[in-house]
């Protein structure tokens, strides 16, 4: 979850021009008929960017294709940045909820327990990217972290808070992303903290479920 700060503001600048740049032109494409696959946006971090694989490696990726395979085709936008934490992701979610996605899937704030910033100040972030995104009619789904043991106390909290949100805005959430590849050595990178391409399709795999369910939850209202 690192990356050279000017570097990675520039890269990111790049794929967002790139991606609104598609998107409008779908929209264009599609002035006269209803564009049938929903926008899924992923705001987030390295995990999401995949970073050491590219985000064409990355769990997004992989996301998009099995809902595909469920019937459930949808349109991915990674936002992932190296290195952000919740308040760089707070930062720019106004210029990406201008792209009209109808989910945001929420991966950020590993950086944030990483670097053992205020917790409260986290928290307060991640529920204001959830409020704006409830404000427009915008789907939420939350990815929980967890934090090594020897954080302590300070682990505790941080996983806590992700449950705290997702019960206080109804929404729906995955208590752990890397569950089953946190701590496993073959399903990561050498650094030990990025997945590998196999780790980053069983984060996927812990996604699917509850992503689908959700999509299938907005197509019947």
């Amino acid at each position: 979850m690192t990356g050279n700060g000017n570097n990675k503001a520039r890269g990111w600048s790049a794929r967002c021009l790139l991606a609104l740049s598609l998107v409008s032109a779908a929209a264009v494409g599609a002035a006269d008929e209803q564009v049938a696959e929903p926008s899924v946006l992923f705001l987030g971090d390295s995990l999401t960017a995949g970073f050491g694989l590219g985000e064409n490696l990355a769990f997004p990726r992989h996301v998009g294709d099995e809902l595909s395979r469920l019937d459930l085709p949808v349109r991915v936008v990674n936002a992932g940045v190296s290195g952000d934490t919740s308040a760089g992701g707070l930062a720019r979610l106004d210029w990406l909820l201008s792209t009209e996605p109808q989910v945001v899937v929420v991966e950020l704030g590993g950086n944030d327990g990483l670097r053992g910033l205020d917790l409260d100040m986290t928290e307060s972030n991640l529920r204001e990217i959830i409020r704006r995104c409830r404000e427009r009619d915008v789907e939420v789904l939350l990815l929980g972290m967890r934090l090594p043991p020897n954080f302590g106390d300070y682990a505790t909290r941080f996983e806590a808070l992700f449950g705290r949100l997702a019960e206080e805005f109804s929404i729906a959430w995955v208590p752990f992303l890397l569950e089953g590849v946190g701590g496993h050595a073959e399903l990561n990178l050498p650094d030990g903290i990025h997945p590998n391409e196999e780790g980053h399709r069983l984060l996927a795999a812990n996604v699917v479920p509850v992503l689908a369910g959700l999509l299938r939850q907005r197509l019947a209202d």
